[in-house]
């Protein structure tokens, strides 16, 4: 098993209640809870983070679509609501 950190944050009331609420209607505890949501986030964010430079990356290699190239990209994924 891998070790642990104990990490002290300091939330609003109603964030620490709604986590109590959460926690207990999943009979898990608060800290796993409280765990598993800094893991989604961070995992998240690192993807987030890792494409933004991917396309930066891109950017500066002058590897970019024109204008032309963009909208017929965007006519292939359809229009939203119509």
């Amino acid at each position: 098993m891998a070790g642990t950190t104990l990490i002290s944050v300091r939330v609003p009331d109603e964030v620490a209640r709604r986590l109590g609420a959460l926690a207990e209607a999943t009979d898990r505890s608060k800290s796993y809870m409280a765990a598993q949501a800094i893991e989604e986030f961070i995992a998240l964010h690192e993807w987030q983070v890792k494409a933004i430079r991917k396309g930066l990356a891109e950017a500066e290699a002058g590897k970019l679509a024109g204008h032309g190239e963009a909208l017929k990209i965007l006519k292939k994924w359809g229009r939203r609501g119509a």
